[in-house]
């Protein structure tokens, strides 16, 4: 098997020197796109125009080798997961020649920063580690940007041979980390010497972070698991499609079918109200934890990341668990009610959460219902924020904070403009064994 954990000398070149960046110029296709709403209230116009031009106006730059560095909002530093995020609404505009130069400049800078490390969750401008968190979706998002952006566009020019290495060598952390006892991965913030609570062998991926960028309690976080799966049949299209390379593909979906078979085998759990539903976290050894976290990936964002469709049953029960109190983390105020985080003060709602709501019901009830929870969260510039107490939105953490606001104007195009939802991998459906099970729970 092959694992691609080695630095490429152009990278080691790369991070030897601190690179001149200079900020983007605003899109005029990104600026026609949030001039030209319809289909809802004024207000959520404006919410929807500010939310779409953030990045692009305060978040994005540029370096001499082409590449773009997208910060968080009011951190500096690049995450893998908020600037793929942050960017994925301009996929809807990327006919456009210069948003497709932003675009590949992101791909090509999130390469580059998996060649340096592959545990690091977040990299600065001169693609120096600013944080080694190893968070299982950061591998994942990388290379669903990439292959969105390539179904959307047919454009292959980004996947270069520093491309290939680089999500090669995420499929060979991934592989490793199935068995955690073969990592040498250690961070303070982990219990039993930095190496996290013990797990047992499951076929899935082990994390030590949450999405959240909080230690995991257990060792194998389902959602971001199921992430991982959808990463992996997207890479083994592009080793098949795009590099035809066969052992590859061959690899990727040898990796995607084991921890797809742990997430059924060990990921669900059997509650007497709910019937079947997916586990937020387990260990392997008889342990789980039964929750769900604003951060996604997610229990809630299941289908909005291609994992399975929002008919599924046991996705269905575990939506039902997710939004309601039963879940220790959502909450509920005059204002919205919604999931929170074990990251931010207890009771506080996020609008990330609100936002995956609207985005994964078949109800445009819903749909409405979130959208004016979020209006009452707005205190005026139009933005959202990480999360806001529901009883008294002016108390809020992080003002400046760009993945919801990228996440709703997805949610605006997506289902009250009308625009087509972005490609997903076809996985087939939920598992014919799962779903029987939830079927017979009932």
């Amino acid at each position: 098997m092959r694992i691609w954990l080695a630095v490429s000398t152009a990278v080691a070149l790369l991070c030897a020197a601190a690179p001149t960046i200079g900020q983007a110029e605003e899109l005029d296709a990104i600026s026609k796109a949030a001039a030209d709403f319809h289909g809802g209230s004024a207000d959520t116009g404006l919410l929807y125009q500010q939310c779409l031009l953030t990045t692009i106006r305060n978040d994005v730059s540029y370096a001499p080798d082409s590449t773009a560095y997208v910060i968080t909002g009011d951190i500096g530093a690049m995450w893998l997961r908020d600037a793929s995020a942050q960017v994925r609404p301009y996929l809807y505009f990327a006919d456009d020649p210069d948003v497709r130069t932003l675009l590949k400049g992101v791909i090509a800078r999130e390469a580059n920063d998996l060649l340096v490390d592959p545990y690091a969750n977040a990299f600065n401008r001169d693609y120096k580690v600013a944080e080694e968190k190893f968070e299982l979706d950061s591998l994942s998002y990388p290379i669903w940007l990439a292959w969105t952006y390539w179904k959307q566009t047919g454009d292959t020019t980004p996947f270069t041979l520093t491309a290939k290495h680089a999500y090669e060598s995420a499929l060979g952390v991934m592989e490793l980390e199935r068995d955690h006892q073969l990592s040498h991965y250690t961070n303070r913030s982990l219990p039993n010497g930095g190496s996290g609570a013990l797990v047992g062998y499951t076929g899935m991926i082990w994390t030590g972070f949450r999405p959240s960028d909080d230690p995991a309690e257990y060792g194998y976080n389902i959602a971001d698991n199921m992430f991982a799966v959808v990463a992996l049949s997207d890479l083994a299209d592009l080793e098949a499609n795009v590099w035809h390379d066969d052992a590859m593909r061959a690899q990727a979906i040898e990796v995607r079918d084991g921890v797809r078979t742990g997430i059924n085998d060990y990921g669900i759990v059997y509650t007497d109200k709910y019937g079947y539903i997916y586990a937020y976290e387990v260990d392997g050894l008889g342990k789980s934890d039964l929750m769900d976290d604003a951060n996604v990936p997610s229990l809630l964002s299941i289908p909005y990341l291609g994992y399975e469709p929002a008919t599924s049953a046991v996705y269905q029960n575990t939506r039902r668990f997710v939004l309601s109190p039963d879940n220790p983390y959502y909450f509920t105020g005059a204002a919205a009610s919604g999931v929170g985080s074990p990251h931010t003060p207890r009771g506080y709602v996020w609008p990330l959460a609100l936002v995956m709501q609207g985005l994964t019901t078949t109800d445009a009830t819903e749909v409405s219902t979130v959208v004016a929870e979020l209006h009452n969260s707005d205190l005026g510039d139009h933005l959202l924020h990480e999360s806001f107490d529901p009883n008294e939105p002016a108390r809020y953490t992080r003002s400046n904070f760009g993945w919801p606001c990228s996440l709703f104007a997805e949610l605006v195009l997506n289902r009250v403009m009308g625009y087509a939802t972005l490609p997903v991998a076809d996985l087939g459906g939920a598992s014919p064994r799962v779903e029987r099970a939830a079927a017979a729970s009932h």
